[in-house]
């Protein structure tokens, strides 16, 4: 479930590679101590810059047994990877599920799960489990 590559080929790795080494240069100029708006902030300005194709807080419907949720995921990256960024001591496991039913509903196949917290940035990647 934690990896980028699915049947032997790696997901995107072009593009989420480059999305990494973005990642790192929010993470060097925010701080580990910023708030997650801060962080989204400074990675789009910088997606921006790098004239990189995304949707932020784009809307993902999420069905459930009682009635249907709209959910924002923080950023869609070329209509391809679906990012989820936090600002917080720890990363839970509902955060892992979260990000497993944006891809569920959506139908990207990568996401990518960044806590700016950490003292060392640990992008995280999570393909989709096939239903």
């Amino acid at each position: 479930m934690h990896s980028n590559v699915t049947n032997g080929k790696l997901i995107h790795p072009e593009l989420s590679y480059k999305l990494t080494g973005l990642f790192f240069e929010v993470h060097n100029n925010v701080g580990r101590f910023g708030r997650e708006k801060q962080y989204c902030d400074f990675l789009e300005s910088i997606l921006r810059r790098e004239s990189i194709k995304y949707e932020r807080e784009k809307n993902i419907p999420i069905v459930n047994i009682s009635n249907e949720h709209t959910n924002r995921a923080d950023f869609i990256i070329d209509e391809k990877i679906l990012i989820e960024m936090k600002a917080k001591p720890m990363i839970l496991k509902e955060d892992y599920v979260q990000i497993q039913r944006y891809l569920q509903a959506s139908g990207y196949k990568l996401g990518l799960l960044v806590n700016f917290r950490n003292r060392y940035l640990k992008p995280i990647r999570i393909i989709r489990i096939n239903s």
